[in-house]
């Protein structure tokens, strides 16, 4: 990544960001291994499929259920773990077995061993997938070892020892893909990062010099889960300084719309699917009308969006979606980065008096009897 005066600094934060076409390379490595010990998980017939994980390990759920479910020829449910611990019977609907995949930072949360333990008692035969990006996390040691489960943990750097998770969003992405045998040229996705890298130091500065107070994220299908991750990301690095809000390109204008005023920015993540890219055109047009060209970013390979500026994502052709989001969420992480650095946050620590953790604290995991179910 370059640098343009603060931008992007020597934090440990802008560095996980600029390492995560190199880790991608070493995490297809790591899934390689592992692949017979998957396979062995996936000859499981008519089993459901549930991606689970919490804060940004839940919607690496959402961004990756499309192309499993299209590649697999079966439906990938994503259930975050908070849902699954706050209401486990509503995710056991019938006797199918369920093969559970979790995906975890440092599997230290308490929902993350909560819910497939939940998950165990109601749905005997459980199968389970941890990605992990900690192997001496609860959750990795809880599974390691169990006939029914395979533990994959990640490449070392890809356990982000920032706040925000960057590397371990996009490493745990591509190792749920490429586990379940989705085709994806590594190398080619390596390379198109490093061309959305050499745009940060031109694109998210000049967001973050425009001072938004607010950041509203747009994203079609599976892009909305990717939406949902840039939001989060703007919300932590600048310590909720600038609200980040998200929603799908149909979705906004249902009332979410209200939002808009001078002080937001709206970026839209332009889908590679050529009929969802549509909506994702028309909204972007229209906002441009509402905020004015400098107040909209599409990131992508955008010609059509009415002036917007365009933060250029090169085309895979033949890469799934999910693929395209792990391009689009650099253009994100630089830009939650480049706002806290223009607000003096630290943005390895944004919340340095403890309010919000790292590791998720306080959560108290009640006692669960399904004979009391309501």
């Amino acid at each position: 990544m370059h640098s343009n005066g603060r931008w992007p600094g020597e934090s440990r934060t802008a560095r996980e960001i600029g390492q995560q076409p190199a880790t991608w390379l070493r995490v297809a490595d790591a899934v390689r291994r592992a692949r017979p010990e998957i396979e062995r998980l996936l000859d499981l017939p008519g089993a459901r499929i549930v991606l689970t994980g919490a804060g940004t390990s839940a919607f690496v759920g959402e961004v990756v259920a499309r192309d499993l479910a299209r590649h697999l020829g079966r439906p990938v449910e994503a259930i975050a773990t908070t849902e699954i611990v706050a209401d486990p019977a509503a995710a056991v609907v019938d006797d199918r077995p369920i093969l559970l995949v979790s995906f975890a930072r440092s599997g230290n949360s308490p929902e993350s061993v909560a819910a497939a333990d939940l998950l165990r008692r109601l749905a005997p035969g459980l199968r389970h997938l941890v990605i992990t990006c900690d192997p001496e996390g609860q959750l990795a040691r809880r599974w390691s070892g169990a006939p029914d489960a395979v533990v994959v943990a990640l490449p070392d750097e890809v356990n982000d020892r920032g706040f925000a998770m960057t590397s371990s969003f996009t490493g745990m992405a591509l190792s749920a893909l490429l586990a379940f045998g989705v085709d994806i040229d590594v190398e080619a996705l390596a390379r198109a990062g490093s061309t959305v890298l050499d745009g940060a130091a031109e694109h998210a500065p000049a967001i973050a010099g425009a001072k938004p107070a607010r950041l509203v994220f747009l994203g079609s299908g599976p892009l909305r889960g990717l939406a949902r991750e840039a939001a989060l990301k703007c919300l932590e690095l600048t310590r909720g300084q600038v609200v980040g809000l998200a929603d799908s390109a149909l979705g906004f204008r249902h009332g979410p719309k209200s939002v808009l005023d001078e002080r937001t920015i709206a970026v839209v993540f332009l889908s590679t699917d050529p009929y969802a890219r549509q909506y994702d055109v028309d909204i972007a047009r229209e906002l441009v009308q509402s905020l004015g060209e400098e107040r909209v970013v599409v990131v992508g390979d955008a010609t059509e969006c009415g002036g917007a500026r365009v933060w250029p994502v090169p085309a895979l052709p033949g890469s799934p979606l999910a693929g395209h989001a792990l391009l689009a969420v650099i253009a994100a992480q630089a830009t939650a980065l480049a706002c806290s650095l223009a607000l003096g946050v630290t943005p390895d620590n944004p919340f340095p008096d403890g309010e919000v953790n790292r590791v998720v604290r306080g959560v108290v995991i009640h006692e669960f009897d399904p004979a009391e179910v309501g």
